[in-house]
């Protein structure tokens, strides 16, 4: 288990390092509050209401053939920081990034100029079938080159850099050479993008493959994180081992208290970054998760950080 009471830790700094990055357009602000992941059921309410909220992300794939909720999505800009989190980008996928798809989102983040654009380590497409699972890849030499060529074709045509998520993961490749903390940082040296580290993915995978979670933190390379995700996992029984448990990453529950926990082992060891409660499963009402937004904050001011980098 995490300690709960940690030093305060040295913030990094927002700088975008070139490295052999061909990214034009350097990040200027970052909202560093808490956030909510905002799905189209809470979306007129948000409007209507006017939430004090740090800042709001959305998946760009529920707006793209919406223009209704585009509009609307245009229209909160105005009063929140927005960011695009995009589930359907695959940039690990061997057929390449669907570059239509791509230039969709970079429309879309023309319009809402967003604070940050992320995706996830993992792939969902193979050739014209879009896949409703985020799937993992084995952390080897190969598939580290398809995934820098297609960092960098996203930060090409997005011309900012791209945030990648470490996955949330239920088995490991026998053909894995390298450790995926390392796998995450040979991509931000060799790409200039950045990392968005989901504390809840962390203790997901700590609990499925067998590691130490804060172990996994400290080999995170902290000046390469520019936002930290909260969500809710779902425990399921383990079939091949009695006794045991497997973590769902379903999105569909309460933050659990380890998950809790390791934030503020993050927040020490790493430094302040934007924080974002997701929920996107068995939705509760919009001022739950403005309240774990709230707690989210709460726990920041209580490990002694400053508000802003």
């Amino acid at each position: 288990m995490c300690p709960k009471d940690i030093a305060s830790a040295s913030s990094a700094g927002a700088r975008l390092r070139n490295r052999h990055s061909r990214v034009a357009i350097e990040m200027t602000s970052s909202p560093n509050t808490a956030g909510i992941g905002l799905r189209l059921a809470h979306l007129s309410e948000m409007i209507a209401t006017r939430p004090s909220c740090g800042w709001l992300e959305v998946h760009p794939e529920n707006f793209l053939a919406n223009p209704h909720a585009a509009e609307l999505l245009i229209a909160l800009s105005a009063s929140y920081p927005i960011s695009l989190h995009s589930v359907g980008l695959s940039i690990g996928s061997a057929t390449g990034i669907d570059q239509k798809h791509l230039r969709r989102i970079a429309e879309l983040a023309a319009r809402v100029d967003p604070v940050f654009i992320s995706g996830h380590l993992a792939w969902s497409v193979y050739g014209n079938e879009y896949l409703n699972d985020l799937l993992p890849l084995p952390y080897e030499t190969e598939s580290l080159e398809v995934v820098v060529r297609h960092v960098h074709q996203v930060q090409d045509v997005l011309q900012r850099p791209f945030l990648i998520e470490n996955p949330a993961s239920y088995v490991g490749f026998q053909s894995s050479t390298i450790p995926e903390a390392e796998f995450l940082a040979q991509v931000t040296g060799r790409t200039g993008c950045r990392l968005l580290c989901d504390i809840s993915n962390v203790v997901v995978s700590a609990n499925n493959l067998g590691y130490d979670p804060c172990a996994y933190i400290d080999s995170l390379p902290a000046a390469e994180i520019s936002e930290m995700h909260l969500g809710g996992y779902t425990p399921e029984p383990d079939e091949a081992t009695a006794g045991a448990e497997v973590f769902i990453d379903t999105h569909a529950a309460p933050i659990s208290q380890a998950a809790w926990d390791l934030y503020r082992y993050a927040l020490g060891r790493i430094g302040p970054r934007p924080i974002l409660i997701e929920w996107d499963n068995n939705l509760p009402p919009l001022t739950l998760l403005l309240a774990e937004a709230e707690r989210a904050a709460e726990i920041r001011m209580e490990v002694g950080h400053a508000a802003s980098y």
